[in-house]
């Protein structure tokens, strides 16, 4: 067979996967996040993956070659919710040491003041999923539902404009 014949597994190989192992693969995902939605998204990001990339798999091992990427796809979502998550603790960290006195309410209005100027240099798509995930607390399968986009790239947005944020406001580690 012709590598670009063999660039996607048949449509009808996925289903049949899908059909197969999918409650399973749900469980599993289940298990790992603990979180009904995110296991969905998860689940469903898997066989967007499989559609992709799947040919690299052989028939044969599809099962585990599906839960590799289902539990990989799971870890990548947990690392970019830990990053989210530093940041707000970082930000609330801030706020919280530091007491009212005059000088350092000054400080306290002048970072609040770089996150807002950061927060209106971001695209406006990184934008949107921002304030949805940070102020609203909305889970990005929410986000994704809402904004009719694949979970997958209300991710990217979310990591991009973190990213972003990051430098624009510099990182806690890097200053002390």
């Amino acid at each position: 067979m012709a590598s670009s014949e063999r660039s996607r597994l048949d449509p009808a190989v996925i289903k049949a996967a899908y059909d197969q192992h999918s409650a399973e693969l749900y469980n599993f995902l289940r298990g790992v996040l603990h979180d009904a939605d995110q296991a969905q998204d998860c689940l469903q990001a898997t066989f967007v993956k499989a559609m992709e990339s799947g040919h690299t798999a052989d028939e044969g091992s599809l099962k585990s070659w599906l839960f590799r990427v289902s539990f990989n796809t799971a870890m990548e979502l947990r690392r970019r919710q830990q990053t989210g998550q530093r940041v707000v603790q970082r930000l609330a960290q801030r706020s919280d040491s530091q007491s009212d006195s005059p000088a350092l309410a000054a400080v306290k209005s002048d970072e609040m003041h770089r996150v807002r100027q950061a927060l209106k240099q971001l695209p406006h798509e990184q934008q949107t999923v921002t304030r949805m995930r940070m102020f609203e607390q909305k889970k990005f399968a929410t986000i994704a539902k809402e904004l009719n986009l694949p979970l997958g790239t209300v991710l990217t947005r979310m990591r991009s404009a973190l990213e972003k944020l990051r430098r624009a406001l510099g990182d806690d580690d890097e200053r002390g």
